[in-house]
């Protein structure tokens, strides 16, 4: 499978997420799967590529030319893709992945986060989303979906559309069990 994972680029978060994100990636790729991420050498990118390389993973990094600058994208992918635009670098991860990893990030990754969930719900796609919540990250998040939904302001379906856990076993579990028929997904 080729496994998207959104995550934060920066070097300023706590090192317990880069552990963790370095180790779930490793174990992903010594399953024999390969990555597919936005390409960047720091923070949990950098951290989920360099898993991928330790586990013998098969890494595709993906992003505009603008980024190609010294010390900003991983080295050591086994394949680049330069799209034109970050919204064609989003576009061609959804298209070409088989299911997607969301570790702590930031706005970025927020962004990928819910593009990949919208697309589910309008029911262009059926692949495992897993959102790790290391150490409660998303907790304030979820709290939010929920706030939404008891609002009416989404669908309590919206939830249904991807997993969480906290644990890295069950993170792989979900990730690489089947999808969603996309015939089962109903929208509004």
């Amino acid at each position: 499978m080729r496994i998207c994972i959104f995550g934060a680029s920066s070097d300023e978060i706590d090192a317990m997420y880069i552990e963790k994100t370095f180790k779930i990636s490793k174990k992903l790729a010594e399953r024999g799967h390969s990555l597919m991420f936005g390409g960047g050498a720091h923070g949990l990118m950098g951290a989920a590529a360099r898993g991928f390389t330790a586990g013998g993973g098969h890494i595709i990094g993906v992003a505009p030319r603008f980024f190609d600058l010294p010390g900003v994208l991983y080295e050591h992918c086994d394949e680049f893709v330069y799209p034109e635009s970050m919204r064609d670098r989003k576009k061609y991860m959804e298209d070409n992945s088989d299911a997607f990893l969301i570790t702590p990030g930031g706005i970025g990754t927020y962004e990928e986060f819910f593009e990949v969930l919208t697309l589910k719900q309008l029911a262009r796609h059926g692949k495992p989303i897993v959102v790790y919540n290391l150490f409660g990250y998303y907790d304030p998040l979820f709290q939010l979906l929920e706030n939404n939904a008891a609002e009416g302001f989404i669908r309590g379906q919206t939830e249904t559309l991807f997993d969480r856990t906290d644990k890295e076993k069950e993170a792989i579990r979900l990730l690489e069990a089947d999808g969603m028929n996309i015939e089962d997904i109903r929208y509004y």
